[in-house]
């Protein structure tokens, strides 16, 4: 059997609605390491929201921020990261707005205002993380993955309009990613993919959420897990049990890479 890169989605996917994952996940892992596959984790969250499944679950490889960066052996390959001015120009608008923004840079978050600190802890609190610190003056010299702007589907069009240089990801209801235009998880496992001289054909992806949409449909097989919603399913070739029921195993022997 070929080689195959597969790329795993961390929140709904990895990890259980319980924020654990299944022994039928970790000995699915194994078992693709040991096979040669090369495995991934493809997330929205930065590296250091990353850090514990990381660490607990043996990953080397990891495309974190969206996309917005990528590790091979714990070494950093790729970075893509979001321009300032235009930064500083969307923080600008938001704040005489009242939205609360945030940035993410690669082992830490800070958010820039305090404008409804509640709806910013409920979009954190949704894959376990907790509010970033406060920090109103960001230096220039530091380097920013991916922000965070808390705001509902309301005025989604409006930001996608004034920003047509960044991408506006909806993960939650009361917030997006931003990252930068054509930036993708996809767009980075394919980077991966042909570093390593995996095909097309042989790239694997595990999701269930609206930034998984891409790579599900750039995957040679696109898997998505059986709590994503319709307009997800949609864009993969199988769909599996949940992230509670066993789904990536169950979708692995269906493929008889287990």
């Amino acid at each position: 059997m070929r080689r195959k890169l597969i790329a795993f989605d961390i929140d709904g996917t990895l990890l259980n609605s319980q924020k654990a994952p299944l022994e039928s996940t970790i000995d699915s892992l194994g078992r693709l390491r040991e096979a040669g596959h090369l495995v991934t984790i493809a997330t929205g969250r930065s590296r250091y929201l990353a850090r514990d499944v990381i660490r607990d679950l043996d990953f080397e490889n990891y495309i974190v921020c969206n996309g917005a960066a990528a590790f091979m052996n714990h070494n950093q390959i790729f970075k893509n990261l979001l321009d300032k001015k235009e930064l500083d120009r969307l923080v600008t608008e938001a704040d005489g707005m009242g939205i609360d923004t945030a940035f993410i840079e690669m082992d830490q978050a800070r958010r820039m205002t305090s404008f409804n600190v509640g709806k910013m802890a409920q979009a954190m609190m949704s894959f376990g993380s907790v509010l970033p610190e406060l920090e109103t003056m960001f230096p220039e010299t530091r380097e920013v993955y991916q922000a965070l702007a808390f705001f509902d589907e309301s005025y989604q069009h409006q930001f996608e309009s004034s920003f047509p240089t960044f991408d506006f990801v909806r993960w939650h209801e009361e917030c997006v990613d931003v990252v930068p235009k054509n930036g993708s998880k996809a767009a980075t496992i394919q980077y991966m993919a042909q570093r390593l001289g995996i095909q097309q054909e042989d790239i694997i992806a595990f999701g269930d959420g609206n930034n998984d949409r891409e790579m599900l449909r750039l995957a040679g097989v696109g898997v998505v897990m059986g709590n994503a919603t319709e307009e997800v399913q949609a864009c993969g070739d199988l769909v599996t049990a949940t992230n509670d029921e066993d789904g990536i195993w169950k979708a692995l022997k269906t493929l008889q890479l287990v």
